[in-house]
């Protein structure tokens, strides 16, 4: 704890009760849940319709086999960041929050984590088709990186540089 002017101790972070915390915790999460869950539903939706395209039967075995990689990544990471909804439900009243916000954490990683798949494969997929050029895999590198820069190197190094947990 830092010190205030008058050499009294100033309290970090909030005194809330370990309930008081997993709600405001859950709230949180289901705010960021949603954000996320647009995003994958709208590409979801998306590659469901394009086997139905004419185009669909001109992809190479390749890029069909991209293309089905990358509507089993999306039909998973719409699983992982819709379970938190099914799982509050089903445990709600149960006096298990804490508990449920944990995993419900965990599931929005994991589905970030397959939404990062999902993306990259349809991005592969997209500049195969569009530009048949050698350097479609630097292109998706590189917004691969740029992904895991935002979605997860800042925030550990925030977390790691300004929390001691």
């Amino acid at each position: 704890m830092a010190d205030t002017a008058e050499g009294a101790p100033r309290r970090r972070g909030r005194n809330e009760t370990e309930e008081e915390r997993a709600d405001r915790m859950w709230q949180e999460l289901i705010q960021e849940v949603r954000v996320a869950q647009m995003g994958v539903q709208i590409l979801f939706g998306f590659l469901l319709t394009v086997v139905f395209t004419e185009k669909y039967d001109d992809l190479t075995d390749t890029d069909q086999t991209i293309y089905l990689m990358t509507v089993v990544l999306g039909a998973c990471a719409t699983g992982a960041l819709i379970g938190p909804v099914s799982l509050h439900r089903l445990v709600s009243g149960r006096r298990v929050k804490p508990q449920a916000v944990r995993l419900a954490s965990r599931l929005t990683l994991l589905g970030l984590v397959l939404l990062l798949a999902t993306t990259t494969a349809s991005l592969l997929l997209i500049l195969r088709v569009a530009t048949h050029d050698g350097f479609v895999p630097f292109l998706v590198a590189g917004v691969v990186g740029w992904y895991l820069l935002c979605w997860f190197v800042l925030p550990l190094w925030v977390r790691h540089r300004h929390t001691s947990q």
